[in-house]
Parts: structure tokens; sequence; C-alpha cells
């Protein structure tokens, strides 16, 4: 049978070993993927909800690493693992180490710097994340979360909004998401941070 996906503007499409790696094999469809993908990640959330983690904590490689295995871990095989093939988007798959590295040490400098305010600080390391596309699926959904609880752990403020909950699905707020995304690859974040709130 096999998994069968249909993709959306903005979603990456998983080659054939990636699909291997599902461990629930009676999965077949988009919708059922979803679905399960949902769960796993609504027990995720619920573990950042009974813990308090401290913002050195969290950017670092492990911590990142670590919330995508709680995201999808239960779907995935390779959950919580760099994706070791080149996608339409991110870095090339050998830069991603190097990348996020790059990234921590940058988050660190804007910490010791006061470079940006909170909301901005997680937005552009959250899409940071998103574009170097970490993992083999799931990159989106990860880096919104990281990006809630940086602000919510790190900073002590809500958490975004992100338009609306559900970015995944095609919608008006999807479309509003990825042209804030196409501002920011352009150096302008002002309409992501407004996203993330509205």
């Amino acid at each position: 049978m096999g998994l069968d996906i249909e993709y959306i503007n903005g979603q990456t499409p998983l080659d054939e070993d990636e699909k291997e790696g599902i461990k629930i094999p009676t999965i077949t469809t988009r919708g059922e993927l979803d679905e399960f993908e949902q769960q796993n990640i609504e027990k995720a959330v619920e573990w950042t909800l009974k813990n308090k983690f401290k913002l050195d904590k969290i950017l670092t490689e492990k911590f990142i690493k670590n919330l995508h295995k709680k995201m999808f871990g239960d779907i995935w095989k390779w959950a919580g693992e760099f994706r070791n093939t080149n996608k339409n988007i991110g870095v090339d798959k050998f830069q991603i180490g190097i990348e996020l590295r790059n990234l921590i040490d940058d988050g660190k400098y804007w910490i010791d710097n006061n470079t940006f305010d909170d909301d901005e600080f997680a937005v552009r390391f959250s899409y940071r994340v998103v574009k170097i596309h970490l993992f083999s699926n799931g990159n989106g959904r990860h880096s919104r979360l990281l990006g809630d609880i940086i602000v919510n752990h790190g900073f002590n403020k809500p958490v975004f909004t992100w338009g609306v909950k559900d970015l995944v699905h095609k919608s008006e707020a999807r479309a509003l998401y990825l042209k804030a995304i196409r501002n920011a690859d352009e150096g302008d974040y002002k309409k992501l941070i407004e996203f993330v709130r509205k």
C-alpha cells in the first residue's frame, strides 16, 4: 500500500526512504497522517506546559532536536534527527549542523547585546530554524512551537497566535503566513512579527 501524500504550496515532499520511516504502517493518506501527527504534537505541547525551560537550555541543538522528537517521535523513526537528503528548501544537508550552530551563536549574541525585543527575537530565531529546514518533515510546525517556547518560557510572555491555530492546511491564514515568510526572506520581518500576534 504505502503512504500516499498530497502536498500543498509550501510543504516539502518526503522521499520514499523517509516515508519508510513511518512507525504506524496503517497510515496511508495525508488525512490520517495529519491526524496522528496532530495527536503527537498535542502531547509535545502538553510536555511544554508541564515543564519550564530557561533560554540557555532552549537555545541548544539538543533541545531543538528533542523538541522535534517529542512532536513527531510516535510517528517517524527519524524524528529528532537532521535530514540526510536535500530538499526544495533549506540549506544543503551537510550544512545543517553548521547553520544551526551559527544561529544559536547569533541568538546568544542578540541576547547579550539586546539586539531585538522579545517578540522579534523569537520570530527571527523561529524563521531561521525553518529556513535551515533541519528535518525531513514538520519544520514549520516545529519552528512555530519553538518560537512559542522561546517567547513564553524564555521571555515570560504569552505564546504567539500565529494568525490561527492551523497553518498546515490550505487557508487564507496560511497564505498570509507564507507571504510574511517571503517578506522575511527579503529581510523585512515586519509582517511576520505582526502576523504572530494577529
